[in-house]
């Protein structure tokens, strides 16, 4: 399969390539030059022209892990504004681009964050409405998933919407303060080469790690996707 991955800087991205370059044939993009990636490098802005086009041509899916660049934003005059445009107008041209290139499968990667001020003690499944911040984080990547809606709903492309807890490491995990919003890297990378083999019009899907006092109920990912998460943080450490 043919996979492009956006924010190639990000460590997501990295950790994805590395897990998915031995099976698949990878094009990794960026608003700033990155070095030293898995498979061919393309820097692109994802602008309304035929470079994004270009971009995406001979792709059979695109893995857009929208992540805005942290350097890129502390250059910005007007950061919270960078962060809104980035995963409304760049994920517009890109989904854009892709319909007209024939891509199949656009998935999207969003945040269980847009559901932090719901009580921590409810279950929320994806039928949900989301209640996001003002936080630019948050609300960008609310925004985002509107625009991803709107292309799979309308039948254009097959859109996957992926709800990510918040990305931790093992290592990393073993001395920082408790979160029950933790998604470990490995289960990160494993959702989305579930969600490579499973598309629809439009699926969201929470995806975070499974474990005692873990927030998020995951159980549509599990069944659907076949998503099997494997961290289990250590137990007892207090936030």
């Amino acid at each position: 399969m043919n996979i492009l991955i956006t924010s190639a800087g990000s460590e997501l991205a990295r950790n994805l390539a590395g897990a998915l370059a031995q099976e698949h044939t990878l094009r990794l993009t960026e608003l700033y030059p990155v070095e030293d990636v898995e498979g061919t490098f393309v820097q692109s802005e994802l602008g309304h022209d035929e470079s994004t086009n270009e971009l995406v041509r001979d792709m059979d899916t695109i893995i857009h892990i929208a992540e805005t660049p942290s350097n890129l934003l502390a250059e910005s005059e007007q950061p919270e504004n960078y962060a809104i445009d980035y995963q409304t107008r760049c994920t517009y041209n890109l989904l854009m681009a892709a319909v007209a290139e024939g891509v199949k499968h656009f998935i999207y990667a969003s945040t269980l964050c847009l559901f932090e001020q719901h009580g921590e003690d409810w279950t929320v499944t994806e039928s949900w409405r989301p209640r996001p911040s003002v936080y630019s984080f948050v609300l960008s990547k609310h925004l985002g998933e509107f625009t991803c809606r709107e292309f799979g709903r309308e039948g254009k492309i097959d859109v996957t919407c992926l709800r990510l807890g918040n990305l931790i490491t093992a290592d990393a995990a073993e001395s920082a303060a408790y979160d029950a919003m933790w998604l470990e890297m490995n289960d990160a990378v494993a959702a989305f080469r579930c969600a490579l083999e499973s598309s629809s019009s439009w699926q969201i899907f929470h995806i975070q790690s499974e474990f005692p006092g873990s927030r998020f109920s995951i159980g549509k990912a599990k069944g659907h996707l076949k998503f099997d998460p494997q961290f289990v943080p250590v137990q007892g450490r207090e936030a």
